[in-house]
């Protein structure tokens, strides 16, 4: 069997190098003539993930495809081609629809793949790859933050092309099916196709998806919300996405390069949107959706944000500050009261350099994410910011059944450049070594031996941070660990004795992804198990395909940081 992949690898190589395949080539788009501030920020268009009946939310069954198109995201720039969500053609966007849900009522969702014969974006069959035999976009869709059964969850080799004519070997269904169950928050959803996700996610496939509970949000009398995607492209002259089509190790990689960094920073589809607000509080679901961007929020005349939720878990009371980073896939469930300012408009900016975090430093262009205009009097505000939201158990090493240590390597050529990333020094192929018992709560102690900061998703699992602590001789033990691959053999315990850095106030809730920062061991809770009640899951979380955990920079995550997750009862 290996021998066979091994040859339809070759043999996809080779096609893929004498094909007339041809991607956008030319000019960038030279950003100092886009001008700032010209396009109103988009709300995007709802699809109810229920009905009702006599008052009561009911059940429903979603048919959602993914369509090519063109979108326009500036007022200077040509459309763009690009993949997207929608019920139809003509109603797809960039972000897609927002999906929203009620908590215990199921949502069913057929993914439909409408998409063409080749990828509008160049993508490279020397890392794994889900690959079509008979030309298709392979694509399957992941809710980010979900719990839910493993045959829904989107395993990165259930994918699918145009019409379900090919399907990847673990694909098994064609409905999803998603209790929601769980706690009230903000999710989203997105391609997870194995070694695609990255250009997958570039060409437009994201969107939000939130779990409401009237009962439990309906007391604390927030604001209404409105969500920000954020993300970042650049573009050639005729519209068309740029990505780079020569990868920094062309001679192993192609087109494969450790990160993708746009010109520009977009929200809800339009770039540097503007929005019209009032002098009152707004509420504010904000999604990383970037590649590889991290960002480090700030408004520019010091006005602050109070955190009420991190990722898709309310905070058990608010937190206000006046900057903080989020990496991809990061959520921020923000409020903001415009009602305290006394100008016309402010500017959200962004001071993060990239990659994260001692990369380069933001420029005119990508330090600018959108304006607010603030239109008018100070209105009359009935919403509020509680002194409580609501409480979960807390995050903590008390009922602990197992503590396990997961390190993150990358991998250079003669040359020094990155090859590839690995966890715990496997590929994702590789049998699954992180097999944990439905219900359990672990400690995963977690050291980042490369240079960059890595955003840790699990599937299923939520995660609550202990502390950090810093590596001391950190080279020494690099060493040790890319010879050995052992963290007990190499007495981790001589080395994690630096500095202990605590978490973030507004990140000691339940998240859905953790920033590992380089140079660190970071100890996290790491709990299969719901939090807002004792109830067990309502599906077999040991079936196939069984779930995944990755970094969510993308490019690292497709070549190859993401391994299996096995459940057992």
């Amino acid at each position: 069997m290996r021998l066979l992949n091994l040859l339809f690898l070759l043999i996809t190589i080779h096609v893929f190098l004498i094909s007339d395949i041809k991607w956008a080539d030319g000019e960038l788009v030279n950003v100092t003539k886009l001008e700032m501030f010209v396009d109103e920020l988009p709300d995007m268009p709802k699809i109810y993930g229920f009905e009702m009946k006599n008052g009561v939310p009911i059940s429903k069954s979603l048919e959602i495809g993914m369509f090519m198109k063109k979108w326009k995201f500036h007022r200077d720039l040509p459309s763009t081609p690009v993949f997207a969500y929608g019920t139809s053609l003509d109603t797809a966007t960039i972000p897609g629809p927002t999906i929203e849900t009620i908590h215990g009522v199921q949502t069913s969702i057929t993914w439909q793949n409408h998409l063409p014969p080749r990828h509008i974006l160049p993508w490279d069959p020397t890392i794994p790859t889900a690959v079509s035999k008979h030309n298709g976009v392979p694509t399957v869709v992941h809710v980010h933050g979900g719990i839910h059964e493993p045959q829904s969850d989107g395993n990165a080799n259930a994918w699918f092309t145009n019409q379900f004519t090919e399907i990847g070997p673990t694909w098994s269904q064609k409905t999803y099916s998603y209790n929601n169950k769980q706690h009230p928050g903000t999710l989203w959803y997105h391609d997870h196709a194995m070694g695609l996700t990255r250009v997958n996610l570039l060409a437009g496939l994201i969107g939000a998806y939130i779990i409401r509970d009237p009962s439990q949000e309906g007391p604390l009398q927030l604001p209404l919300d409105q969500p920000l995607i954020v993300f970042d492209r650049s573009f050639y002259t005729d519209g068309s996405i740029y990505m780079n089509r020569t990868g920094n190790n062309p001679t192993i990689h192609p087109t494969w390069r450790p990160e993708y960094f746009g010109d520009v920073i977009i929200v809800n589809g339009k770039v540097w949107p503007r929005m019209t607000v009032h002098r009152r509080k707004y509420r504010f679901r904000i999604i990383n959706a970037s590649n590889a961007r991290y960002y480090r929020f700030y408004f520019t005349n010091g006005l602050s944000f109070v955190h009420v939720g991190s990722d898709s878990a309310y905070l058990p009371r608010p937190v206000e500050v006046d900057k903080f980073v989020m990496a991809p896939s990061e959520i921020a469930d923000v409020i903001v009261d415009f009602s305290t300012v006394g100008y016309d408009s402010v500017l959200l900016a962004n001071d993060a350099p990239y990659p994260f975090p001692s990369g380069t430093p933001v420029d005119e262009f990508n330090s600018k994410i959108m304006k607010f205009v603030i239109k008018g009097g100070r209105k009359t505000d009935m919403w509020k910011v509680p002194s409580s939201l609501i409480r979960y158990p807390t995050p903590e090493s008390s009922t602990i059944s197992t503590t396990r240590y997961i390190s993150m390597y990358e991998y250079t050529s003669g040359t020094g450049e990155p090859t590839h990333l690995y966890i715990n020094g496997k590929s994702y192929d590789e049998p699954a070594t992180e097999i944990v018992k439905v219900g359990s709560t672990e400690i995963w102690d977690v050291i980042n031996l490369t240079a960059d900061n890595h955003p840790l998703h699990v599937h299923l699992g939520l995660l609550g941070v202990l502390d950090q602590r810093e590596l001391v001789n950190v080279e020494e033990f690099k060493a040790c660990m890319m010879k050995m691959n052992d963290a007990m053999k190499c007495h981790v315990e001589n080395y994690a004795r630096g500095d202990i850095v605590q978490a973030a106030e507004h990140e000691r809730g339940w998240k859905n992804v953790v920033k590992m920062s380089p140079g660190f061991l970071t100890r996290v809770v790491v709990r299969f198990a719901f939090i807002h009640s004792d109830e067990s899951y309502p599906f077999d979380a040991t079936a196939e395909p069984g779930y995944a955990y990755h970094c969510h920079i993308l490019d690292h995550e497709d070549n190859v940081m993401i391994r299996p997750l096995k459940l057992v009862s």
